[in-house]
């Protein structure tokens, strides 16, 4: 009885707001829930890209436009036109997952039930927006989804659903981006399917605990081989794939060149060279001195070069072979 009871609940009229493929992927998700009828999608504005700058559509797009779905791409919503659009959609629920745009009060109060925001950490810590990089960054083991109801402060309403993920010591902000999203998606169906039924409550946070996980920089990825080689592995799992993690070498000609750093792992090898110096190929790949141990890295690519492995570089840039 209880089975046919909750399938007749009618489903929440969902109005989805989000951009990138963190996004993307969370409305696959969701479009397959039969709890929400998802009624309008919002998108960033297609923005110029490439060397054409062609116009591309975001990710979110390129799914509502595959479903079907009406798609909406305000520039922003200052403009009564815009909030009374989203308003005619009579949604229930906003739900909004990395999207790009700061909502003003006004919008938050157009859904009959709750406007809900799935947010890549455990609330209150990393706050912001690049809360998967400054997790990896500080060295966190731990990660996950909050679903909270959205309010005018940055990430600081009251969670009414949360999700712990694993981050592995060799994880990245790669994979714990496809993770968290897949994640994401899980906790906002199970958010919906509670207020389908009634059978649920938000607890505040605690902004004692709160910590801010500021947008992250291109610059950022420059590598301090001066910090101790757990430091560094954090810092360039954080920048993976984006921006990247890069340092300059000097080579044996003189010549000086950015190397891009891929994630790879702390030797317990003693670092017996200057931070910074390239030792060369260690157990298959390309040994690079911090302060305390050598980091060991698969890959490398040059600027202006294809990315190679150990013995490619060293073949190429170290040492003439034969």
């Amino acid at each position: 009885m209880e089975s046919v009871a909750k399938a007749a609940l009618k489903p929440l009229r969902a109005v989805y707001m989000g951009t990138p493929e963190f996004a993307a992927e969370i409305l696959r998700i969701l479009l397959d829930f039969a709890g929400a009828e998802v009624v309008g999608v919002y998108t960033r504005p297609d923005r110029p890209c490439g060397r054409g700058r062609q116009c591309k559509p975001s990710p979110v797009k390129g799914v509502a436009l595959e479903r079907g779905l009406p798609v909406f791409q305000p520039k922003h919503f200052k403009d009564e036109a815009e909030i009374e659009a989203l308003r005619a959609l009579k949604p229930d629920v906003l739900v909004v997952a990395a999207y790009g745009l700061i909502l003003p009060q006004a919008v938050l109060d157009v859904p009959a039930l709750y406007p809900l925001n799935v947010h890549a950490s455990l609330l209150p810590k990393y706050r912001g927006a690049a809360p998967i990089q400054r997790a990896i960054e500080a060295g966190e083991v731990v990660t996950g989804i909050s679903i909270m109801k959205m309010e005018a402060g940055l990430d600081t309403g009251p969670v009414m659903v949360q999700r712990a993920l694993r981050i592995g010591h060799n994880d990245h902000a790669g994979t714990i981006h496809d993770e968290l999203a897949r994640l994401g998606g899980i906790c906002i169906c199970e958010a919906l399917a509670r207020l389908q039924t009634g059978g649920y409550m938000f607890l505040p946070q605690d902004d004692a605990l709160a910590t801010y996980a500021k947008k992250l920089e291109k610059g950022e990825g420059a590598i301090d081989w001066n910090q101790p080689a757990q430091t560094v592995h954090n810092r360039i799992r954080a920048m993976y794939p984006w921006p990247g993690a890069y340092f300059d070498w000097t080579g044996p000609d003189g010549r000086t060149l950015c190397l891009n750093v891929a994630p790879g792992e702390v030797s317990e090898y003693p670092a017996e060279a200057a931070p910074g110096t390239v030792l060369g190929e260690v157990d298959g790949r390309l040994g690079i001195a911090a302060a305390d141990k050598v980091y060991l890295t698969p890959e490398i690519k040059p600027e202006g070069r294809k990315t190679m492995n150990a013995a490619a570089f060293v073949c190429g840039y170290m040492k003439a072979c034969r």
